[in-house]
């Protein structure tokens, strides 16, 4: 039997806390006398009394919360959170479609960074502040930065992490898991401000160098205007983006390690981390030869647009400096590889994750060689640490799920009315939380209102699966999950 009354009390919780979120965005609607302040009030009411309805139900709850009900919870609040993050939209005249609002606050929750607002630069900046908010808190995982402010929640339940943390291969840098949330959180601090100070530096206003900030060490990608960081059309804060995409694609653990306990030869021995690096090495050389000889740019300019462009969406960020639309079409072949690939696990990026991609070479390498050598034991080892039968065989399903719900987005929005191309790019940036898509009708520029409303409930329901790392989602849909035992 689910403990409902322990599930209430924790969503009401996190609902007290994303009430004092909108708060914050009712204070910065009245300092800019914008017209959404009124929204935000409304909001903040409707929250907090959602959030004491929830806690009532789940008084005298115990505090022991099992494997089945940390799946569940994680789920129910993602979704919980972006009904009530929706309604500022709604209620500002912003958005009128409540689906296009909740499609949106989906988006910046599981920081996929797709939006249906045709022009950003008309919202209020509480609105823009909200997205970009909503971006940095999904980041690291709403239920974990709960656990970083409030070490109590569910007693720091190792099984909440589980169910929300992205890889296969949990890593701890502390026993007491609010202790390692603690850590983790600190160092996503510290790269937003110390990226907000350079954005600010290189000429951004200081509201736009924190909103850019958050988006990008969230690997989100929301902006606060049109062109993205390509408004500003400056190298320096380019490369100032590419730097911190690149450093929060990397797991959050090594560089815990590296820049506290000082284990550089951990860092540079790290096989994912190489994978990474090998891919938007290769991936970089080989977009910026295409665009000096197919579009003619200066060698500072290809070099330039390849790196941000493969750095953002290899991290899944999903921002840009140039259309990548307009790109020979092999381009979009090397950028949907990327996305596919995503950053390394235990960082806010997204995607199928580097890990993955190197226990999949391991697991081959060995095929390879017991074709040759039939009754050879060779276990598959990464990092000097052997993988075992169970982690592979959960690594295949994994795989499998993922391209199962691609191919069925694809299917369906194909029968929908959507072109082929953007189909399956949509299909893959919403699995793998990119963002931006590569195609004609909706480019990596544009916006994706043109989509049919079921299309965006499915899409929206493939952003939570993919930040969720699918299984965690599907889990609940099964007989057995729901099964007393």
């Amino acid at each position: 039997m689910l403990n409902w009354k322990l599930l209430n009390k924790i969503i009401g919780q996190l609902l007290f806390l994303e009430a004092a979120v909108l708060a914050a965005c009712v204070l910065i609607a009245f300092f800019y006398h914008e017209d959404d302040g009124r929204a935000f009030a409304i909001t903040v009411v409707i929250t907090l009394i959602a959030s004491v309805i929830f806690q009532y139900a789940g008084r005298n709850a115990t505090d022991s919360l099992n494997r089945r009900e940390a799946f569940l919870v994680v789920t129910l609040v993602w979704i919980i959170f972006s009904f009530f993050g929706a309604i500022p939209f709604v209620a500002s005249g912003y958005l009128t479609s409540p689906t296009d609002a909740y499609f949106e606050t989906m988006s910046g929750f599981t920081t996929t960074g797709a939006s249906l607002i045709d022009d950003v630069e008309r919202l209020p900046h509480a609105m823009l502040f909200w997205r970009s908010m909503t971006q940095w808190i999904g980041g690291l995982g709403i239920v974990f930065f709960t656990i970083a402010i409030i070490p109590s929640l569910v007693g720091g339940s190792v099984k909440v992490f589980s169910a929300e943390a992205t890889g296969p291969m949990r890593s701890k840098m502390h026993p007491r898991l609010g202790t390692t949330a603690k850590w983790i959180w600190g160092i996503y601090l510290f790269l937003t401000l110390v990226c907000a100070g350079f954005f600010w530096l290189f000429g951004m206003s200081l509201f736009d160098a924190f909103n850019y900030a958050m988006t990008v060490t969230a690997t989100g990608g929301f902006a606060t205007h049109n062109s993205s960081t390509g408004f500003f059309h400056s190298p320096f804060i380019d490369f100032t983006a590419i730097i911190f995409m690149f450093l929060s694609g990397i797991s959050f653990s090594l560089l815990y390690l590296t820049a506290f306990k000082g284990r550089l030869r951990d860092f540079f021995r790290n096989a994912e981390l190489r994978l990474f690096l090998w891919l938007i090495a290769g991936a970089s050389v080989m977009i910026m030869l295409i665009l000096m000889h197919s579009c003619h740019y200066r060698i500072e300019d290809a070099l330039r647009s390849a790196l941000f462009q493969v750095v953002s969406f290899i991290t899944t960020t999903g921002v840009f400096n140039d259309d990548a639309g307009q790109w020979p079409h092999i381009t979009w072949v090397i950028l949907s590889v990327l996305m596919f690939f995503g950053g390394c696990s235990g960082s806010t990026a997204g995607g199928f994750k580097c890990i993955r991609g190197v226990m999949v070479l391991e697991i081959i390498r060995n095929e390879l060689r017991r074709a040759i050598h039939p009754r050879a034991v060779l276990p598959v080892k990464v990092n000097n640490s052997n993988i075992s039968f169970t982690t592979q065989t959960t690594l295949l399903g994994y795989f499998a799920l993922y391209l199962l719900l691609c191919l069925v987005t694809y299917f369906i929005m194909i029968v929908a009315g959507v072109d082929s191309t953007n189909s399956i790019t949509i299909a893959l940036s919403c699995a793998s939380n990119v963002g931006p898509t590569l195609g004609l009708e909706i480019g990596p520029t544009m916006s994706w209102s043109v989509l049919p409303g079921v299309v965006k409930w499915m899409l929206s329901l493939l952003m939570l699966m993919g930040r969720l790392e699918i299984i965690s989602v599907v889990v609940i849909f099964t007989r057995s999950f729901w099964r007393d035992r």
